[in-house]
């Protein structure tokens, strides 16, 4: 009898028969650049058109939420890296085929750039705080930067608009650039992770906002966000209905399986389909508290996050 040894990479922990290594810092932090993604694109957006003081919350108020949820997020997925000391080295290159490479270096040109945004309206919107505080006597230099930040204010919104687009598609990239993975392997969670994050940006826009034409406003475009994310999930569903056998068993967490609950009961319904009837209701003239309907979508692209993470990580193509 003739010994024969098979050396295998299978059941090596953390590889194989799953890649269970991600957990919720990294859901949180892709709702969270989301959510400044989207807040950012239109504060920047309307900045340009010239509308700042008819939608003061858009541009100026709400703008504080993006170098914090940045902030945040950044930390969480510094939390999560096995070696975070070495984070400094994702900056020593630029790979243009690397979708973690691009995040990198559009977190490191937006995340300032938030700050500054948030810092030119800072003695508009905060003059009580600022009188309290009595920043800008203390340190004298912040009144240059603030007349600098002033006059490159339409240059930042330049450059804040396709940052942002390009930091809601990636927070989706991320997930599909892992060809490994079933759940993850579609093209159509770049577009989906992007509307959902404009579509989160607005609703907080709306729950921040004191004027009935901006949160009309935003209503009208969180609606229209909604049903454009709906048929991205839907077109996402049969995408993985027509794919392969593994795509189909990926399916099956969503539609019958584990996340089924989360997915179709806390997303679909209670993060979309329910805001956008009561958004309609409200549309139409009937009286609907806004708060219950930005609060779904905001909690309803958390939990997204969340399920893409938590089943993606258990889909695989071995047998």
């Amino acid at each position: 009898m003739q010994e024969e040894l098979f050396t295998s990479g299978r059941h090596i922990p953390n590889i194989d028969p799953s890649l269970e290594i991600w957990h919720w810092p990294i859901a949180l932090y892709l709702f969270l650049g989301g959510l400044a993604a989207g807040i950012s694109f239109f504060a920047a957006l309307l900045y340009i058109l010239g509308e700042e003081n008819k939608y003061p919350t858009a541009v100026k108020t709400a703008s504080v939420i993006p170098p914090i949820a940045l902030s945040l997020g950044l930390l969480a997925l510094v939390y999560d890296l096995t070696h975070p000391l070495y984070t400094w080295q994702l900056y020593t290159t630029f790979r243009i085929e690397s979708p973690m490479s691009w995040g990198a270096w559009v977190l490191l040109i937006t995340t300032p750039l938030s700050f500054l945004w948030t810092f030119s309206y800072y003695r508009e919107v905060y003059p009580k705080l600022e009188a309290k505080l009595k920043i800008f006597n203390r340190l004298k230099f912040l009144n240059a930067v603030e007349k600098f930040t002033i006059k490159h204010r339409k240059n930042i919104a330049y450059a804040l608009i396709p940052l942002a687009l390009i930091l809601g598609v990636y927070t989706g990239i991320l997930l599909s650039a892992f060809n490994a993975r079933p759940l993850w392997n579609n093209a159509i969670l770049g577009p989906l992770f992007l509307v959902s994050g404009l579509s989160t940006g607005a609703a907080a826009i709306i729950l921040l906002s004191k004027t009935a034409a901006e949160k009309h406003l935003f209503g009208k475009i969180d609606l229209g966000l909604i049903i454009i994310e709906l048929a991205l999930i839907t077109h996402m569903i049969m995408g993985y209905y027509a794919g392969s056998q593994v795509q189909l068993e990926a399916m099956q967490l969503l539609v019958g399986g584990d996340f089924t609950l989360m997915f179709f009961g806390f997303v679909v319904i209670l993060g979309l389909i329910i805001p956008a009837v009561l958004e309609l209701i409200e549309l139409l003239g009937f009286k609907v508290p806004v708060i219950v309907p930005a609060l779904l979508v905001i909690l309803g692209g958390l939990i997204f996050r969340f399920v893409m993470i938590e089943a993606g990580q258990l889909t695989r193509f071995l047998y």
